[in-house]
């Protein structure tokens, strides 16, 4: 049992202004039976969800191009290519992701199936991000998208060939986790 492995002994809030982060000291108990003190520092942004949005019919796929701030400072132009997600902020995977999806797309989807969960950078991160997919079709869009202004999104909606994404991914273009994760599964799965 983790309880019986791990002992907290010190949580300090280093900030605490877009999101949390602390640093917590504490001693591990080692497989061979000895103790350890570690220390690391944690970031809780919340969980999230995603979404790929696919037509079985036209084999394409609904992404959405931002600009991200922190991978523009590693290098990158900071234009990535994503599937539609958000943070839960107190609703459901379900209900969030419906909401993201219209926000960012402009589609609304009824029904959208939970294909897993999944910890996107566990040595440093607590987010569970929700992995769903849903079908659409012309007929359910019902706005541009673009996301929300007084949420700093300026997002452009990209309709793909599957095919297109996939070769997406091999070249670099697409450098997203959990767009490749969603467009693998939808690969082996879907389309």
């Amino acid at each position: 049992m983790p309880e019986d492995r791990i002992r907290i002994h010190k949580v300090e809030t280093l900030s605490d202004d877009w999101f949390l982060l602390q640093k917590t000291t504490f001693d591990y108990r080692r497989r061979d039976g000895s103790w350890q003190r570690q220390t690391r520092e944690t970031y809780d942004r919340g969980h999230g969800a995603t979404i790929l949005l696919y037509n079985r019919e036209q084999r394409t796929v609904l992404l959405v191009r931002q600009f991200r701030f922190p991978t523009y400072g590693n290098g990158h132009d900071g234009f990535l290519i994503e599937t539609a997600a958000g943070l839960l902020d107190q609703a459901s995977p379900e209900e969030r992701i419906k909401a993201e999806v219209e926000e960012e797309t402009g589609y609304r989807v009824g029904e959208v199936r939970k294909v897993f969960e999944a910890f996107m950078s566990p040595g440093s991160v607590t987010e569970r991000l929700y992995f769903f997919v849903a079908e659409y079709d012309p007929a359910t869009r019902v706005s541009d998208g673009g996301g929300l202004a007084e949420e700093g999104e300026d997002i452009e909606v990209l309709e793909l060939n599957m095919d297109d994404a996939l070769q997406m991914i091999t070249d670099g273009r697409i450098a997203d986790g959990k767009t490749i994760m969603l467009l693998q599964y939808a690969a082996l799965n879907l389309l």
